[in-house]
């Protein structure tokens, strides 16, 4: 399982003209689901997003995470996240999880996050989905379980 993290200062998901979820400052999460993906790695992952510290303190280092900061999260599938491209000049999806786990897992760790906290929303899985942010740094975090 894969999230990037975006720390920002807005960001929304549109589906066919929608806005369908939108935070102010906080996170942007795009998660992307393997085959191998199981509840505990979702709440591994999960826990490492609500405790990840990316926002600064008041001597400006990063030492706070969403929490502290009272931000948003924003949960978008992603799964070219976890495309193969080290060879060639098209990326592989053959790494990807079925569309079927990767939603029971999407929902699994989005229902996780929510249990702890409660600012979350998300996008549409598997749909077609506009995605706008203003990345605040820029700060952006790859984490991998």
């Amino acid at each position: 399982m894969k999230a990037l993290l975006q720390r920002v200062s807005q960001a929304q998901v549109e589906v066919k003209k929608q806005i369908v979820g939108a935070i102010d400052h906080g996170l942007l999460v795009l998660l992307g689901v393997e085959p191998q993906d199981t509840s505990a790695v979702a709440e591994k992952l999960a826990e490492k997003v609500l405790h990840y510290r990316l926002f600064s303190d008041d001597a400006g280092k990063m030492n706070l995470n969403v929490q502290q900061v009272n931000g948003g999260i924003l949960v978008v599938s992603q799964f070219t996240l976890v495309a193969d491209t080290k060879k060639g000049l098209r990326p592989s999806f053959s790494a990807g999880a079925s569309p079927e786990h990767g939603e029971a897992m999407y929902d699994y760790f989005v229902n996780y996050l929510r249990q702890r906290y409660p600012q979350i929303a998300t996008g549409t899985y598997a749909a077609d989905m506009q995605v706008s942010l203003t990345n605040d740094g820029p700060v952006t975090f790859m984490l991998e379980f």
